[in-house]
């Protein structure tokens, strides 16, 4: 559907955990199914997600998986504004709870149906060693584990969205955040004095789950409100399209620059990088620069957000660099090189002015 799918590094460490629980019991592969068996349940919750914001027109960039579910990145405000207020709130924070209920309830119900004598209820409930009980209740545990009031859980973004004034976004969610990471906590070192090792685990990804959000609001906070005058480089050399090959390399060895706007007078006509230039010079020898550069390109203003860069310029094959103009003259240009350093700067600078602020 147009959504790119990332895997966390920590289900990875998951899988190791699930190998080692499977080895203790004397069959590595149970644990590696068992893992798996949590990556499709996961996969099931998501797809019901990902199917119920398609029905409702929103648009995501990107879904990040993690063992206690997914967080989208949205593909623009808009989207984002619409997920978070009204029935597309409670029709995505309903959506994966039941999508994981009810197919908990269909596997059991399969499951006994098939054999009467099926030990769905018997401890332990998850284990390598009992792939299809499992199955069963990693669903079940999924589902009810949304129910909590733990942002950035289902039911806690629902709390988190009603109590959350439009006018501190950001310090809303921290709070609710805080207060995940604080159940996160308990529930970890709850498990740790009962001797059980699911509380622990739970905790300790709905603890990461809570830190990821919180990255991904502050991100989508930056992105969203820093205009291109705020991070555009301005110290920057163009070529001209009548400069030869050889003279731009000369000018790429005395410059820390990788992309170049080429440009007629003060109209921007293409850009050219420093790989395109090497590879022609190699495989053509010397020429102009007309004849290398590409004309595929993307003009900003200077107001334009930071955020609907970053989207063009994932949006575009082959686009590494975006000149930003103010009129017909070139003022800046925004890169992918610069883009991570300036939109870490520009979040720095946003904190070091509230705390200012603050006091």
């Amino acid at each position: 559907m147009g959504v790119e799918i990332r895997i966390h590094t920590f289900f990875l460490v998951l899988a190791i955990v699930c190998m080692l629980q499977g080895q203790s019991a004397g069959n590595g592969l149970a644990g590696l199914g068992l893992w798996l068996l949590i990556l499709s349940a996961v996969a099931v919750r998501e797809a019901a997600r990902l199917m119920v914001a398609a029905w409702l027109g929103l648009r995501i960039r990107s879904i990040l998986l993690l063992p206690i579910g997914g967080f989208f990145a949205w593909a623009n405000p808009e989207s984002q504004e619409q997920a978070n207020h009204g029935r597309a709130q409670w029709a995505l924070a309903l959506a994966g709870p039941l999508a994981s209920l009810s197919t908990a309830l269909l596997m059991a119900a399969t499951f006994t149906g098939v054999s009467a004598s099926f030990p769905l209820i018997s401890f332990p409930l998850v284990t390598p060693m009992a792939l299809m009980r499992s199955m069963v209740w990693i669903n079940a545990f999924l589902g009810l584990l949304h129910l909590l009031p733990a942002y950035p859980l289902d039911l806690g973004r629902i709390l988190h969205n009603r109590f959350n004034p439009a006018s501190q976004t950001t310090l809303a969610s921290r709070v609710f955040n805080a207060l995940g990471q604080g159940l996160a906590l308990a529930a970890i070192f709850t498990g740790f004095a009962l001797h059980d090792t699911i509380l622990p685990i739970v905790g300790f990804f709905i603890f990461i789950g809570a830190q990821v959000e919180d990255q991904g609001v502050f991100y989508q906070s930056v992105v969203d409100t820093v205009r291109m005058k705020e991070v555009m480089l301005t110290d920057f050399t163009t070529l001209s399209p009548s400069d030869t090959l050889a003279d731009a390399m000369t000018r790429c060895v005395h410059s820390l620059q990788e992309d170049f706007p080429v440009v007629r007078g003060t109209q921007l006509v293409g850009i050219i990088n420093r790989q395109r230039i090497l590879e022609t010079l190699r495989e053509e020898g010397n020429g102009y620069v007309q004849a290398a550069m590409s004309r595929n390109f993307q003009v900003a203003r200077p107001d334009d957000t930071l955020g609907a860069i970053i989207r063009r310029i994932t949006a575009g094959r082959g686009l590494t660099l975006i000149p930003v103009a103010e009129g017909d003259r070139i003022v800046g240009m925004v890169t992918v090189q610069n883009l991570m350093t300036s939109v870490s700067l520009a979040g720095e600078q946003r904190k070091i002015e509230r705390i200012e602020a603050a006091e």
